[in-house]
């Protein structure tokens, strides 16, 4: 990751997030804390490189409405809820709208620096393939509408005989417009292709 990976923390209850952050900072790690889950969003660091340590019940908007409107957003920074026994349900129903992870209270250190860890591994993942994916959509819009039509159809299996009748093209002509989407699409195979067609979708 070419920017550090931070935690951030939102908990209402200023002991525990004083806590929190002397604990994970005396680790090494970057920490950032909030009071409040409107306070994160009006700060804008949830596209940072990291993951979100979130409490589920806090004044205000909750953790889960906090989690809400981060899908809202297309936001997909790794959720670790931190809950007490009785928000064990709730935290199993964000873990299944997207969540990572949560830990329970009282937090035990060792085991929410695993789950940040493994966030940081999550998110540094996510980010790869989003990369790859915009590149491959930022070549794909560089062809044009033929070669577009061309790709269409070679990525479902046809020959070039068979994609030159369909479009009313000489094969010679299908030929050319394949050689261009292979140097355009930075491809060296058909299987190449068929796998940046489908991030393009």
């Amino acid at each position: 990751m070419s920017e550090q990976a931070t935690v951030f923390i939102v908990d209402d209850d200023e002991g525990m997030r004083e806590a929190l952050d002397w604990s994970l900072r005396k680790e090494g790690l970057r920490v950032e804390s909030f009071p409040s889950a409107e306070a994160f969003l009006g700060a804008g660091r949830a596209a940072r490189p990291g993951c979100l340590v979130l409490d589920v019940r806090m004044q205000g908007m909750s953790g889960l409405d906090l989690q809400e409107a981060l899908k809202a957003q297309g936001c997909e920074i790794p959720i670790i809820f931190i809950t007490g026994h009785a928000d064990i349900p709730t935290s199993v129903k964000a873990i299944k709208a997207g969540a990572v992870d949560f830990v329970e209270k009282p937090v035990i250190r060792a085991v929410l620096i695993e789950r940040i860890c493994e966030a940081f591994r999550k998110d540094e993942i996510s980010r790869r393939q989003r990369a790859v994916r915009a590149a491959t959509i930022a070549r794909y819009q560089t062809l044009t509408a033929r070669e577009r039509q061309v790709l269409a159809l070679v990525t479902k299996g046809l020959s070039n005989k068979e994609t030159a009748r369909t479009l009313a093209i000489s094969p010679r002509t299908v030929e050319n417009h394949r050689a261009r989407i292979m140097t355009a699409m930075q491809a060296d195979s058909l299987v190449d292709l068929c796998q940046m067609t489908s991030l393009c979708s």
